[in-house]
């Protein structure tokens, strides 16, 4: 019997009505951001008294957006990448290994998901001042690892949970090395949680704000913190044309992956079929 087909109708008409309500307050700031974003006026005004695209146009001239944009592609293809290969290779030793200290090990791993980001930043910071070393994108790199390393290990461990371990021993029956089991077997069908953790590791490096605000420099200054700084200066609209920008991109990105990979299966909240 369906549970919800047995309440009455207020009730049944509450639950939609209440989702509806929650995601318009989430989205309210959303809507006024993107309108307000094309006001020819340099003052951030909703709702705009004129329209125009110009500060659309200064998004993608301004100097200090170019060279963070730069910094922040940087910073992401490398984090995105060491994160996917050091994350994998957790996620197959949790997942097939058993070792004294596990729990702890897999604690760790998945700590930058409760710990604030300033708290690693700031932790960073103060040991590349304490050894001396350069603020270079190393230092900035090293900390986009560690913030993303946790979705990696998540993706890939659920690609794990359905994986059929016959198909590997299959192979290996068959005379195949571990390593070509590895790369002809086990990579293809962890395909898609490879592909999904790498891309949320590129969406969070390259959004990633509070913990390079303590590392970066100005010559590794990623766009977020160029953001930061520009509006501690202006008031224009500007930013809100980037944001509009940031949202639509990194929301065509998740619309990409959740029709080619299904995010439901990746992040294990819906079974696979």
């Amino acid at each position: 019997m369906n549970i919800r087909h047995s309440l009455p109708l207020p009730l049944r008409v509450a639950g939609p009505v209440l989702v509806c309500l929650i995601l318009g307050f989430v989205l309210l700031p959303v809507f006024v951001v993107t309108v307000a974003a094309f006001n020819d006026k340099a003052l951030l005004a909703f709702p705009p008294e004129t329209w125009s695209w110009r500060w659309f146009g200064r998004v993608f001239t301004y100097p200090d957006f170019q060279h963070g944009f730069r910094a922040s592609m940087i910073v992401t293809a490398w984090a995105s990448l060491l994160a996917l290969v050091i994350g994998t290779c957790l996620a197959i030793a949790v997942k097939r290994l058993e070792f004294h200290g596990k729990a702890t090990l897999q604690a760790i791993l998945l700590s930058p998901l409760v710990i604030p980001h300033f708290t690693l930043g700031l932790g960073l910071l103060i040991l590349a001042a304490q050894f001396k070393v350069q603020r270079g994108y190393a230092i900035v790199i090293l900390c986009h690892v560690m913030l993303v390393l946790p979705f990696v290990m998540r993706s890939v461990y659920v690609s794990m949970e359905n994986l059929d371990e016959r198909l590997e021993q299959a192979a290996a029956s068959l005379g195949a090395s571990p390593l070509k089991v590895l790369f002809t077997v086990t990579v293809p069908l962890l395909a898609p949680g490879l592909f999904g953790g790498w891309l949320f590791a590129a969406i969070m490096s390259f959004n990633e704000f509070t913990a390079s605000l303590f590392i970066t420099t100005q010559r590794t200054q990623t766009l977020p913190v160029s953001m930061y700084n520009y509006v501690r200066e202006f008031a224009d609209p500007t930013l809100a044309a980037l944001s509009v920008v940031y949202i639509a991109v990194t929301a065509s990105l998740l619309a990409f992956a959740n029709y080619f990979l299904g995010l439901g299966k990746v992040l294990n909240i819906e079974e696979s079929r």
